[in-house]
């Protein structure tokens, strides 16, 4: 039996509680992505269990942004409510991190842990950074196979750059992401506050992304597209009218899932963190 599915409910918290930040690390190959659901390994989950065995209460879990099946997190920040006496200095939330990290390990850990009063995870989020690593050389690299996507064929990286500059600023991205389920009527405009490809040797491509949110599939759905480019089978111009059509079917390609990951969290500076 493996944590995610030990359901020994732990009773509500009786007591002065204070808020805690955690920033959290996970590689999301093995997980239905982040958010819990009944039944079904996700990182939320696995990660609420270990917390409530350590504390020995029931936490409510809210997280900075929820990731999806096989997407990776190295930023990836949660709060939740925890008991003052639990968590009662350096050497609690020392144990915390320790002992919640050796539960989920190897493939979720805790890389710090905080009080933080009045903190919310995902309310207090001005920005969200995401990473998209491309493997492009004709042999992959066993090494890179869970966490970077390898297109073989050669990429022209200065038309992907080109199709960087329409997407930043405020746009509707329908023609990018995958509308909610139910909710025809969800906003899917945002604001990208920069994009931009980087060659980092090797034939490695990253594509860094900074938004103040995001739409379900909306980066993977620019990268899909922008490799089409690359690869020429369109032009880095069409950019900005596939981002007018408002219609997924204008653009082409999605990308897979393990070459995405949450980086980073941005916060005002009093909520500031080391996770970058």
């Amino acid at each position: 039996m493996t944590l995610f599915e030990l359901d020994d409910a732990q009773p509500t918290p009786v007591g002065p509680t204070v808020r805690v930040k955690l920033v959290v690390a996970y590689d999301g190959s093995g997980f239905r992505g982040f958010a819990r659901q009944p039944g079904v390994k996700t990182v939320g989950g696995t990660l609420t269990v270990a917390i409530e065995r350590v504390l020995g209460h029931a936490v409510e879990l809210t997280c900075a942004g929820r990731t999806d099946a096989g997407v990776h997190g190295w930023g990836q920040v949660v709060s939740f409510d925890a008991l003052a006496d639990a968590v009662a200095g350096a050497a609690g939330l020392e144990h915390l991190q320790r002992a919640v990290s050796k539960l989920c390990s190897p493939a979720v850990v805790v890389r710090s842990a905080e009080v933080a009063p009045g903190f919310d995870a995902r309310r207090s989020a001005l920005a969200r950074r995401y990473r998209y690593t491309i493997l492009n050389r004709e042999v992959g690299d066993p090494f890179l196979a869970s966490t970077a996507w390898h297109v073989s064929e050669p990429l022209d990286l200065a038309a992907m750059r080109l199709a960087c500059d329409p997407i930043i600023g405020e746009h509707d991205f329908s023609s990018f992401s995958r509308r909610p389920r139910g909710d025809q009527a969800a906003s899917m405009v945002r604001r990208v506050l920069d994009a931009r490809w980087d060659a980092l040797g090797g034939g490695v491509l990253r594509f860094e992304i900074i938004a103040s949110s995001f739409c379900h599939q909306m980066v993977r759905g620019l990268v899909g597209t922008m490799v089409e480019m690359g690869r020429g089978r369109r032009r880095a111009g069409e950019m900005a009218s596939i981002l007018r059509a408002r219609d997924r079917s204008a653009a082409r390609g999605l990308a897979p899932p393990h070459g995405l990951c949450l980086w980073a969290v941005e916060y005002a500076p009093q909520e500031a963190d080391s996770t970058r």
